[in-house]
C-alpha cells in the first residue's frame, strides 16, 4: 500500500510539474523532405549537453557557447526567457551549432545551423509524450544518468567502460521532484555534478548529495559532509558557491532561526570556517 500511495503520488505530481522536467526534449525536423528525429539532453548553465538521433547509437556532444537571459519584460507579467546555444562537436571540431530558448512550461527558437553548407534546419518538440523522469548527462567523457521522481540509482558509465552506482537520498518530501545542478563544487577548475532534494519535514531546504571529478582517476567521487563539531548545521544543505572567495555555504533552519555556515577546502576536505545567524 505504501508503494501504491508514494507511486500515485508522484504520477500526479509528474502531471503537475511535467514542463519543468520535460528533459531530454524530444524534438523533429520542420519542412524537411525526410522528416528526423533526435532528443537533446542538458543540465544547469546549459552544461553536460549531448544529443542522440533517432535510430543512430552514438551520440554527439555540446559545448555550451552562449547563454542568455530576458527579464525584460517580468515586471508586465511576461516569463524569463533562457536562450540556450552549443556547438556541436564531431571528432574534436565544430560540425554546426543547436539553438534552444526555455521558459516555464514550454520550449521554442528551436534550430540546428549546418556549418559546412550554413543550412538552418527548424526544429520543433514532440509533445505528449510519456515522461518517466529518466534524465542524462555527458560530462567528462562520462554518461551520467538518474531519475527526477522514481528511482533513486545514480549511474556513472565512465570512458574506461567501468560503471559506478550509487544510491542517491530518496524523495521523501511532498515539496518537488530530484534537482540537479553541473557546477565546480570544489573550485579545481573542473566541473562536478550534485543532486538534491527537499527535507521531509516541511520542505523548506534541500538535502545535497556532491559528486565532485578527480581529473587523475577522472572519476566522480562523493564529497563528504563537513565536520559538524563547529557548524550548526550537520548537513550539506541548501548550498551556495563563492567562487571568488572559493567559500562553499550551506543553511539550515534551527526552531525559528535559518543559520549559514561556511567553509573553504583543505586536502580535498570541506574544513568550518565560520557560522553566522541570517538576517530575517
Amino acid at each position: 500500500m505504501k508503494y501504491f500511495l508514494k507511486t500515485l503520488f508522484f504520477s500526479m505530481f509528474f502531471f503537475l510539474v511535467k514542463p519543468f522536467f520535460a528533459q531530454p526534449f524530444h524534438l523533429k525536423s520542420v519542412g524537411e523532405k525526410k522528416e528526423f528525429h533526435l532528443k537533446i539532453y542538458f543540465a544547469s548553465s546549459g552544461k553536460g549537453a549531448f544529443v542522440k538521433y533517432k535510430n543512430h547509437e552514438d551520440v554527439i556532444p555540446l559545448k555550451i557557447k552562449n547563454i542568455s537571459i530576458d527579464s525584460s519584460e517580468v515586471e508586465s507579467g511576461q516569463p524569463t526567457f533562457t536562450t540556450y546555444i552549443w556547438d556541436e562537436i564531431v571528432n574534436g571540431k565544430i560540425n554546426g551549432t543547436y539553438e534552444l530558448t526555455e521558459w516555464p512550461r514550454n520550449i521554442g527558437n528551436l534550430y540546428y545551423n549546418r556549418k559546412k553548407d550554413n543550412k538552418k534546419f527548424k526544429l520543433e518538440l514532440v509533445e505528449n509524450e510519456e515522461y518517466d523522469g529518466s534524465d542524462e548527462y555527458f560530462l567528462h567523457q562520462t554518461f551520467i544518468k538518474f531519475n527526477h521522481f522514481y528511482n533513486d540509482q545514480l549511474i556513472f558509465k565512465y570512458p574506461d567502460k567501468t560503471t559506478q552506482k550509487i544510491n542517491l537520498i530518496s524523495i521523501e518530501s511532498s515539496s518537488g521532484a530530484r534537482q540537479s545542478r553541473i557546477e565546480d563544487y570544489n573550485f579545481d577548475g573542473y566541473d562536478d555534478v550534485a543532486f538534491s532534494v527537499y527535507d521531509a519535514g516541511k520542505g523548506v531546504y534541500q538535502y545535497y548529495s556532491v559528486f565532485l571529478y578527480n581529473p587523475k582517476t577522472k572519476k566522480f567521487n562523493l564529497l563528504s559532509e563537513p565536520d559538524s563539531k563547529n557548524s550548526t548545521c550537520s548537513c550539506l544543505c541548501d548550498i551556495k558557491l563563492n567562487p571568488k572567495k572559493k567559500i562553499l555555504s550551506t543553511s539550515c533552519r534551527g526552531g525559528a532561526s535559518w543559520w549559514k555556515n561556511e567553509y573553504r577546502y583543505e586536502n580535498g576536505k570541506l574544513k568550518w570556517v565560520k557560522s553566522y545567524q541570517e538576517k530575517q
